[in-house]
């Protein structure tokens, strides 16, 4: 498809002025590569990273054939994780402003289930969610896929890494067989194949080239000793001095012995892995979001979907095994217009892995000495802002306005020191600039949240 504007599609005047206000006037690589196909109905499978815009591919694409008038679930969106369905959820609900009263819903694991069983009485036209939790609702009778429409699996591939084949094929079986299927995957494994083979029919195949852009992405590549890795993660955190960084593992305990050295270090760092509970999960990630904390050590699986705004920094503390793994590990910095940089740390053994890479972006790799690495003079490197924990949330009828007015009216904190406020079914986290935290913390356990004594503790 030549023409690359949403008005070339066959769309709705709503739809097509609500796009303009969101600001999407050409479509992205993925988006002219598939919405022509999907809006037609075909089975699609989309082969395209985080950040290509596929979201809003399935999202138009999903709408596109819902009947206002009917409130069962015509839509549903599986997702590897409760983040990635939440941003799923989030943007299908901006999408979906210029059609009508459109009612999306996220079931995901670890949150109580007697509130989604609640939901789906009211019923909804979209849901977006976890194979397991599903699963749950399909077996519990809670859910009904009868008037189902359209089927979509994001993150396929991570997916399958997670271990959901299985679920995800007990879902799809639980469809009607006349629904159209959309599988965006960033990458092609077996699994997928069988997938498609088995639960699609006829499927149309688009591919985006997903290698980032080299002018806001500085690449550096370090050939260091196995015993020298996690020194020089600190090294390279030292020397460069980002605000925020994820660093990806292999492993999980790889991970542990990362943020073990960065902790020594006197580093603000955090793991993320499949081990922890979604509580802790949650927690930090709204800490790393917030800028409360500076690093993120993170397995591929776990670090899937995360939608990072402003990240500086990417270290591989050892290069993936599939060089496609590295392009969307390396592409989560560099966002958005911004510049970013990626530390690529190389053992003896893993040569072949970085020759791998250079073929895969057909050019030289940038290689500079291990002892280059060295930590820059300066003030200790503490996160920006610290983040307070208030135990009350949506289901208290808060909102970020309240914590907001509560922390510049009674608490007299300046605007401009109070960051990101997020506020979830029972709790709520703001962002306070360091140096005005202790005070906000005192003022907010000392005064009154929306008429109320809040609990708040500093995380």
């Amino acid at each position: 498809m030549t023409d690359s504007l949403f008005s070339s599609l066959p769309l709705g005047t709503d739809m097509l002025a609500n796009l303009d206000t969101l600001g999407y006037a050409s479509m992205t690589p993925v988006q002219a590569a598939s919405l022509p196909l999907l809006l037609k109905g075909h089975d699609v499978i989309a082969q395209a990273s985080t950040g290509s815009g596929k979201t809003a591919a399935f999202g138009i694409g999903l709408l596109h054939p819902l009947n206002l008038r009917y409130y069962g679930c015509q839509a549903l969106v599986l997702c590897p994780t409760r983040e990635l369905a939440d941003q799923v959820a989030a943007e299908i609900r901006r999408l979906a402003r210029g059609v009508g009263n459109i009612k999306v819903l996220t079931l995901c694991g670890g949150q109580p289930i007697g509130p989604q069983i609640g939901s789906l009485e009211h019923g909804a036209q979209v849901v977006v969610g976890t194979p397991g939790r599903i699963l749950k609702h399909l077996s519990k009778g809670t859910l009904s896929l009868d008037g189902l429409n359209t089927l979509v699996l994001d993150e396929a591939d991570r997916m399958l890494d997670m271990g959901f084949y299985d679920d995800i094929a007990q879902v799809i079986r639980q469809t009607p067989a006349r629904r159209q299927t959309m599988l965006f995957s960033a990458t092609y494994p077996p699994g997928i194949k069988q997938l498609a083979e088995t639960f699609m029919r006829e499927p149309e195949h688009v591919e985006v080239e997903a290698l980032h852009d080299n002018s806001r992405i500085e690449q550096r590549f370090y050939e260091v000793e196995p015993l020298q890795r996690y020194e020089a993660v600190a090294d390279a955190i030292a020397c460069f001095r980002p605000t925020s960084c994820v660093v990806f593992c292999v492993t999980k305990q790889q991970c542990n012995d990362v943020v073990g050295q960065l902790c020594r270090r006197g580093l603000s760092a955090r793991v993320l892995n499949s081990d922890l509970e979604q509580r802790e999960r949650d927690e930090v990630l709204t800490l790393f979001a917030n800028r409360s904390l500076s690093v993120l050590v993170a397995t591929d699986v776990a670090a899937r979907g995360l939608d990072i705004d402003n990240l500086d920094m990417v270290i591989n503390a050892e290069l993936s095994h599939d060089p496609q793994t590295h392009i969307h590990r390396v592409g989560r910095t560099g966002r958005a217009g911004e510049k970013g940089m990626a530390i690529n740390l190389v053992a003896p053994k893993e040569a072949r892995r970085a020759m791998a890479i250079e073929e895969l972006q057909g050019e030289k790799l940038n290689w500079h000495p291990a002892s280059s690495l060295k930590p820059r003079e300066g003030d200790p490197m503490l996160p920006p802002t610290i983040t307070l924990c208030i135990a009350a949330g949506r289901k208290d009828k808060l909102r970020p306005g309240d914590i907001l007015g509560a922390l510049t009216g009674d608490a007299g904190i300046p605007g401009n020191q109070v960051g990101k406020i997020t506020v979830t079914d029972y709790q709520a986290y703001v962002a306070i600039e360091r140096d005005s935290a202790e005070l906000a913390l005192q003022r907010l356990m000392s005064g009154k949240i929306k008429g109320k004594n809040r609990r708040v503790k500093k995380l």
